[in-house]
């Protein structure tokens, strides 16, 4: 039996983020045959993604590390180390990291939202260019490619 698809670390595409966080497209779409991404955020204190909502993909983050605090709807919650959040889509959601450091691995199903953090990330591999800024208009942008809605600023 051979494995469908194995990427080593190295192999692993690394995608600069909101606040200089990096996100790691762990699977893609094109890898799962469109069934899922699997990614993982390496992010400090204070990183929050605006108040958003995917209409085409159901998301879990498990938070491997870290804390933060988590926005679905009009609930407001801790997670802790260990703690998973499932999304269903059309649900607005945001969270903000709580410790200096955390590593949180994202799930989304159908595949295809790398799009958005290919579009609006810069990948590591490549020179930075002057003045690399994930603009608002920027994330809006790439959001929209991926069937996100981007509803408000960070909470």
């Amino acid at each position: 039996m051979s494995i469908p698809y194995l990427a080593q670390r190295e192999d692993q595409q690394q995608l600069e983020w909101i606040g200089g966080s990096v996100f790691s497209v762990l699977l893609d779409s094109e890898a799962t045959g469109g069934q899922l991404t699997v990614g993982r955020f390496d992010v400090s204190e204070g990183e929050a993604p605006p108040f958003h909502l995917h209409n085409n993909e159901d998301e879990v983050f498990l938070l491997l590390s870290g804390s933060a605090m988590v926005w679905a709807g009009d609930e407001e919650h801790e997670l802790a180390e260990g703690g998973i959040v499932f999304l269903p889509r059309r649900i607005p959601h945001s969270y903000r990291i709580t410790s200096k450091k955390a590593d949180l691995l994202l799930i989304a199903t159908p595949g295809g939202l790398e799009k958005m953090f290919r579009h609006a990330g810069r990948d590591l591999r490549e020179p930075r260019p002057e003045g690399f800024e994930i603009t608002p208009r920027l994330l809006a942008e790439a959001a929209e490619l991926s069937g996100n809605v981007v509803l408000g600023p960070p909470r």
